[in-house]
């Protein structure tokens, strides 16, 4: 059987890898924040349009039959949670803020280019914040 044989860490390794899990965080914050504003495609709906279905659903539950309104239900489910985001606002000026800090130096360490970071969705702007150029792809 063989022995395994712990190995210790350096210092400079332990706060590389701390600062690796750091970056991906914000890295990983910043891009769930674009993917939750992303603008989808159709009429935007508002808090308005929301509560005027919401109310027309209520209505019609009293004359629905088992199936529309187990589809009612879910709908208005679906709205309720729509309606939430939609309240929410995010603050993407600090979660951006923090992600032009860091994506330099983890697109760097892991490979990533300009056009890869287009196309997940940052913004020219902000990649020019970040110093991230064109020039590494």
């Amino acid at each position: 059987m063989a022995s395994t044989k712990k190995r210790d860490l350096s210092s400079e390794h332990k706060a590389a890898m701390a600062t690796g899990r750091s970056e991906s965080a914000v890295v990983k914050r910043y891009l769930e924040a674009l993917d939750t504003n992303k603008p989808k495609r159709g009429r935007r709906r508002t808090s308005e349009s929301i509560d005027k279905r919401l109310a027309a659903i209520d209505q019609s539950l009293g004359d629905a039959d088992p199936l529309q309104r187990l589809n009612l239900l879910q709908e208005r489910k679906d709205l309720a949670d729509e309606r939430q985001t939609l309240d929410a606002k995010v603050d993407l000026t600090s979660i951006e803020s923090d992600f032009v800090k860091v994506a330099a130096s983890y697109g760097t360490r892991k490979g990533i280019t300009y056009a890869t970071w287009r196309e997940v969705g940052v913004s020219a702007d902000t990649l020019k914040k970040a110093g991230v150029s064109r020039a590494r792809g």
